[in-house]
């Protein structure tokens, strides 16, 4: 269900290669979430680093919203830079068996396969 790799990377720059990989297969960064700081921020104490990218193609996103409206709940792609235990991973939740568990529409496995490759490749370039 996760597809997560380690890198030999600090957090920072697995994040900035992150944000440069994504770029480069022609997807885009929408925003990103770092909770990391946003928790101490609040006052809680979180020893680890961790930002949430969200990322998006617009053409696959339209592929998907046009078979299944609802399925924007599962929109956009996010990929993950954290640390555990002072390790810097980079992952994301496979698309396809996420769509699968959704919806029973087989179109739509062609359009996770896509995306899923697409998001691998960009995790394993910024690694």
């Amino acid at each position: 269900m996760y597809y997560i790799v380690e890198s030999n990377k600090p957090f920072e720059q697995a994040a900035t290669d992150l944000e440069a990989a994504v770029k480069r297969n022609e997807f885009g960064v929408l925003h990103v979430h770092d909770l990391g700081t946003t928790l101490r921020n609040k006052g809680i104490a979180f020893a680890e680093q961790c930002k949430v990218f969200e990322v998006c193609n617009p053409g696959q996103a339209a592929k998907v919203l046009a078979t299944d409206m609802r399925l924007n709940m599962a929109l956009p792609c996010r990929i993950s830079v954290y640390t555990e235990q002072g390790q810097t991973r980079i992952g994301m939740i496979r698309p396809v068996p996420m769509l699968v568990e959704l919806s029973q529409d087989p179109s739509l496995v062609k359009v996770a396969q896509e995306v899923e490759a697409k998001t691998r490749k960009m995790i394993d370039e910024s690694r």
